[in-house]
């Protein structure tokens, strides 16, 4: 166990001194993704409002200001946490050619995948704030809540990519699998529905889904001002779990992706 701990801090410690390659592939990749458009990357922008709008203009009960609240900020978090996912599974096929052909740890590649969604990221925070100021949505101390839990995400999707990166490589189906999954997963998740205590198949896919945690522990301090602590913990453990699982195939397998892929 521990050369397993040393393998994955050798890695993870080479790819922080490399953060200048890393960062520098990730803005470029960004930037080649809105090459000739009109835009630019402000068509990430455009994408997250196209997308909030058609939820809460759709999906709303009755139009109210909170449900705008409501679905903004918890898309917010989905999207962030469905790109992560989406793109880690692929991310060491993809690329393999850097994997064979370099020396670069592997942490490397998660960080570029990781700052990447950052970037994506903070033009959906941008475009979550106008909707929250169209809204009329008042400003409290309990915010800063919501800030710390954005900051537990951060911090937690590394391990994500990484663990799911690992996943794809072993099983290449897998890929598909999360696909599909994500795709079901969005509409289990409470992002324009509500949970009001009701039990059953509702009931059941507000508690027993991590997604779940994840929205709660940002969204309720914008859009009630409280705080659920019991989001917070749970988001916490499971953080804690997927580092865990990370830093473990990290220490055993880093030498190895080079020979699957």
């Amino acid at each position: 166990m521990r050369k397993i701990l040393a393998n994955a801090w050798a890695d993870m410690a080479a790819g922080y001194d490399r953060r200048s390659v890393w960062i520098a592939l990730a803005t470029e990749d960004i930037g080649d993704q809105h090459r000739r458009t009109t835009l630019g990357p402000l068509w990430l922008l455009v994408n997250y409002f196209a997308f909030a709008a058609t939820f809460i203009f759709v999906f709303a009960p009755v139009p109210s200001a909170q449900f705008a609240i409501y679905v903004a900020t918890g898309l917010l978090v989905w999207n962030y946490m469905n790109d992560s996912i989406s793109q880690a599974v692929t991310l060491f096929e993809r690329e393999q050619s850097f994997i064979k052909g370099t020396n670069l740890p592997l942490s490397v590649y998660v960080m570029r995948v990781t700052l990447q969604n950052i970037i994506r990221g903070i033009y959906a925070v941008f475009g979550c704030g106008v909707i929250l100021v169209l809204a009329q949505v008042e400003i409290t101390p309990a915010w800063l809540w919501s800030g710390l839990g954005l900051l537990i995400i951060l911090v937690c999707s590394p391990a994500v990519v990484a663990l799911f990166g690992f996943l794809g490589v072993f099983f290449p189906d897998s890929q598909f699998v999360v696909t599909n999954l994500m795709r079901v997963a969005m509409f289990a998740t409470p992002l324009f529905w509500t949970h009001e205590g009701e039990g059953g198949i509702r009931g059941a896919l507000y508690y027993w889904n991590p997604f779940t945690y994840f929205l709660d522990m940002v969204r309720q301090p914008i859009v009630d001002g409280t705080v659920s602590w019991n989001a917070f913990g749970v988001s916490i453990l499971f953080t804690l779990v997927i580092w865990a699982l990370a830093v473990l195939l990290l220490g055993i397998y880093r030498r190895k992706v080079a020979l699957i892929v």
